[in-house]
């Protein structure tokens, strides 16, 4: 996934300009993402945010059991909560409280 220099693989813009269109307070999963895309699967996308995500609101794009980006929960929690981003409960029912998952 390179391109000449300073530019960004068509794929990776295409990957990208669907992230920053997920609207606050919602979701897509990265399976969600190719779908959308109607190319490659949720490893290209988790590639792509991996390594081109970090200044769109990577925080939208969930694993498919929901949970978050891995390493980034507590990140992705706040931004869920600035956002109302309605959460499911882990263990003992804690919505709201916990990034398990969304």
């Amino acid at each position: 996934m390179t391109g000449p220099a300073g530019e960004l693989p068509d794929y990776a813009e295409r990957v990208l300009a669907v992230v920053e269109s997920i609207p606050p307070g919602r979701v897509m999963t990265y399976g969600d993402v190719a779908e959308w895309l109607e190319e490659g699967g949720p490893r290209q996308v988790g590639r792509v945010m991996s390594l081109y995500g970090g200044a769109v609101p990577w925080w939208r794009v969930v694993r498919a059991d929901g949970t978050p980006p891995p390493c980034h929960e507590g990140r992705a929690l706040a931004r869920y909560r600035e956002e109302d981003t309605p959460l499911r409960g882990g263990p003992g029912g804690a919505a709201g409280r916990t990034a398990r998952a969304v």
